[in-house]
């Protein structure tokens, strides 16, 4: 018997947590068809209720977050309680938000994780020393298993039924539920949100130029005209303010637009390579490549 909890932690994703309850229970039932010798048995758990609890769990989960910031500083006792479960030979599984928990557990250190993509800038803020992935969807470290997205905690319930009972059982319950089992990425599922909340005037000044006028040659040193600084001087405070260089801000940029001429138009890649301002589309299509993980055509087929 695979002993699971399912954590119900302030501003859980509902939908997450009996999701997961009913995947299990259809696991179970794959289990049968297959004549398996085995069962998972999930129960959800709510943090005030951890420290009545002194079952030792095969398997902890913890859901994707829907609102709130609990998971940026969630309480010692649940942190405490991940750590003994862990201790004791659980293996632990996080969705989304949940990754932070983890972390804030300090049981992601010298592991490799992910999260969402729209919460990477923060993990890197608040967890600098951990190893994030955010290109992946999944990465099972063995006692640590993390998932990327809103909806990966299905991704995460597939895994961990693989884990404990076979790849095949795992493959017949994806097809019950109508989900994808192959190998995939966060990063098809990536939109490009440019950071315009800070304080660099100039910066903005540039950023805003960038937006109405992607298309257009914007090198280094006409960057920094227009912006009134010297190339030197741009490049360390556009990091500074965004993250990024300004050379791959703007490739960002025009590929996101790219992306949304793909799933709005039936413009041809090449048509689309001129109008977000390159001329050899072959490089384009390699550029669009290198930052979604798909072709052109791989992107739309997928999307549109």
């Amino acid at each position: 018997m695979i002993k699971i909890a399912i954590l119900d932690y302030p501003s859980s994703l509902t939908s997450a947590r009996y999701g997961l309850l009913e995947m299990f229970e259809m696991a179970n039932q794959a289990c049968e068809t297959q004549a398996l010798d085995y069962q998972f048995t999930a129960q959800i758990i709510a943090t005030h209720q951890l420290e009545m609890t002194e079952t030792a769990f095969d398997v902890v989960l913890i859901p994707p977050s829907h609102q709130g910031d609990y998971y940026l500083s969630p309480d010692k006792s649940l942190t405490t309680w991940l750590a003994q479960q862990h201790h004791q030979g659980a293996v632990l599984g996080s969705a989304c938000a949940g990754t932070f928990i983890l972390a804030a557990a300090q049981l992601l250190v010298g592991k490799r994780a992910t999260t969402h993509w729209g919460l990477e800038a923060l993990f890197i803020e608040t967890h600098p020393n951990i190893s994030l992935e955010i290109d992946k969807i999944l990465i099972n470290e063995g006692e640590i298993i993390s998932a990327g997205g809103m909806m990966s905690w299905v991704d995460l319930g597939l895994e961990v039924v693989a884990t404990f009972a076979s790849l095949q059982v795992m493959r017949q319950l994806g097809k019950s539920l109508v989900v994808d089992t192959g190998q995939r990425e966060q990063r098809y599922y990536q939109q490009f949100s440019a950071n315009l909340q800070h304080s660099d005037a100039n910066i903005l000044l540039l950023q805003k130029h960038l937006h109405s006028h992607f298309q257009e040659t914007n090198n280094i040193d006409n960057m920094a005209a227009h912006c009134h600084l010297t190339p030197r001087t741009l490049q360390r405070r556009f990091v500074k303010a965004t993250g990024l260089k300004p050379h791959y801000y703007l490739q960002r940029l025009r590929i996101q637009k790219a992306c949304e001429l793909l799933e709005n138009t039936a413009l041809s890649f090449e048509v689309i390579a001129t109008q977000i301002g390159y001329q050899d589309s072959s490089a384009c299509r390699k550029l669009f490549v290198n930052i979604m993980g798909l072709s052109p055509s791989e992107f739309k087929k997928r999307f549109v």
